[in-house]
């Protein structure tokens, strides 16, 4: 029952505030205005600029087909890295309870500081899936209107199993860092340095494709690119296969792996399955380090 008011307590800090929501959403309108006006149209005529050297094929059925793949491809992108902004823009009512001396309050409460922590935790999670699922919702709409068709029904519980891992993960390595900065000046820094580097972590800004080994790699080793890979996956799957019809499976294999829907690492190719299995393992490291922190602070909140 504690932990279930603390939840609630916390969800409704973060609605209410309509200055945290936009600013955690910043980063998805960035992106929006990115790719209506730039990329988008170029990564499109890329496509159709490979396709038309192709023999008989139908420019005007391409063209359709490229522009409905690259928007599921920037939804897709969207749709992952709000787990990111959404669960930092929550933590922002833990740094305001701690520096305004409310979790001093709270902690002298008859409730373990884990069951606090948790309900910090808890809360960034629901909200980050809340925001996903409705991002997820617009954009399908959106493509549908511009001529792409629905997701299937097991596509939509797989983006709905994804859209609650990928949150997991970020609401426990939010919340790691969270714990890390004792300022709202400092959390307000990071959120800056996180809202710019993870269009660019997740291979949204640039395709992965167009970076160099050296820096490729350097994605590899963060949980954001494998979420982007995986949404990515699902949702262009229909638009892929009518797009590149007809076409040399290698050509596919070229734009899948520019544009970040097939990943390897280091040689190996990363599935979809294992894409979730290393978001689940950096989610529950950085959850065991957020307890280990709580549990061993020292008792500056108290």
């Amino acid at each position: 029952m504690q932990l279930y008011e603390l939840v609630k307590r916390n969800i409704r800090i973060y609605f209410r505030d309509k200055g945290a929501v936009f600013f955690s959403l910043l980063s998805m309108l960035i992106i929006i205005a990115l790719m209506l006006f730039f990329l988008g149209d170029m990564y499109a005529k890329s496509i159709m600029s490979a396709l038309g050297e192709l023999p008989n094929r139908d420019a005007a059925a391409d063209e359709a087909n490229a522009v409905i793949y690259v928007l599921q491809w920037m939804a897709a992108g969207i749709v992952s890295i709000n787990a990111v902004t959404v669960t930092l823009a929550v933590y922002s009512a833990m740094i305001k309870d701690r520096s305004e001396g409310r979790l001093s309050s709270i902690y002298t409460a008859p409730v373990s500081r884990l069951t606090i922590a948790g309900s910090y935790i808890i809360a960034a999670w629901i909200c980050s899936v809340i925001v996903c699922i409705i991002t997820l919702i617009i954009s399908e709409i959106y493509c549908i209107i511009q001529g792409g068709a629905a997701y299937s029904l097991t596509e939509h519980l797989q983006l709905l199993g994804m859209i609650c891992v990928n949150s997991f993960t970020y609401a426990a390595l939010m919340y790691l860092i969270a714990m890390l900065a004792k300022t709202e000046g400092a959390w307000s820094g990071i959120g800056t340095v996180v809202g710019t580097l993870v269009g660019f972590l997740g291979g949204i800004y640039i395709p992965i494709g167009n970076f160099s080994d050296s820096i490729a790699a350097v994605l590899k080793f963060t949980p954001v690119i494998y979420g982007t890979k995986t949404f990515r996956s699902i949702m262009t799957q229909s638009a892929q296969t009518a797009t590149f019809d007809g076409a040399p499976e290698e050509m596919v294999t070229v734009f899948r792996s520019e544009l970040g829907t097939d990943l390897d690492f280091f040689g190996a190719e990363v599935s979809d399955l294992g894409a979730v299995i290393v978001l689940l393992v950096c989610g529950a490291a950085f959850l065991i380090a957020g307890a280990l922190v709580t549990k061993y602070a020292k008792k500056t909140d108290r």
